[in-house]
């Protein structure tokens, strides 16, 4: 099966990928001005948008990244989480902005917020690309946010399929032969 088979369609093709990320770049620079920023991205899934996020923004900006484990099965989180990866850097007194790639049920985001708030930072905030409204089992404020989207199980540009399709230039909804294959080949993922 190509990557081309394993698309059903593309959710959110990559020009309006390049065009929001700049102007999330933009509102984000005019609102930090005169100030440094601490992007904190969340492994892995935001590598890509944080990467580009970083490149567009015209405040100085330093990066760091956790890695957290949530618990639950592959579509739902329970909220436990376990950090596999924490930050190199001291944020306190820091103006600290957590990007994410994705905000389902809330509930993996709310409890890095708490942990992160717990270090005393001079502020944060969340960057999501994408948010699902539908899943959200806890209210959470992102100040700032690339789209909304349907409750579809979505890949590329950092979110994965049993770490497949990450690299694809666009938002993508993968066909349900794909999942089955890689299902079969995972066991059940999904």
């Amino acid at each position: 099966m190509t990557w081309d088979e394993s698309i059903e369609r593309v959710l959110i093709p990559r020009d309006e990928l390049v065009a929001r990320v700049g102007e999330l770049a933009d509102q984000i620079s005019a609102d930090y001005q005169g100030k440094e920023i601490l992007l904190v991205g969340v492994l892995r899934g935001a590598v890509f948008f944080m990467a580009d996020l970083a490149r567009r923004l015209s405040v100085p900006c330093s990066l760091d990244f956790m890695a957290v484990s949530s618990y639950g099965s592959a579509t739902d989180s329970s909220g436990v989480v376990r950090i596999l990866k924490d930050l190199d850097t001291d944020i306190q007194g820091r103006h600290v902005l957590i990007v994410e790639d994705i905000v389902d049920s809330g509930l993996t985001l709310n409890y890095l917020m708490k942990s992160l708030s717990a270090r005393r930072p001079a502020s944060l905030e969340v960057c999501a690309l994408l948010t699902k409204p539908a899943r959200r089992r806890i209210h959470l404020h992102c100040r700032y946010i690339g789209f909304e989207i349907p409750d579809e199980f979505v890949v590329g540009y950092g979110l994965d399929l049993a770490e497949r399709f990450r690299t694809l230039e666009y938002i993508g909804i993968p066909s349900s032969a794909a999942v089955a294959a890689v299902e079969d080949a995972e066991g059940s993922l999904l």
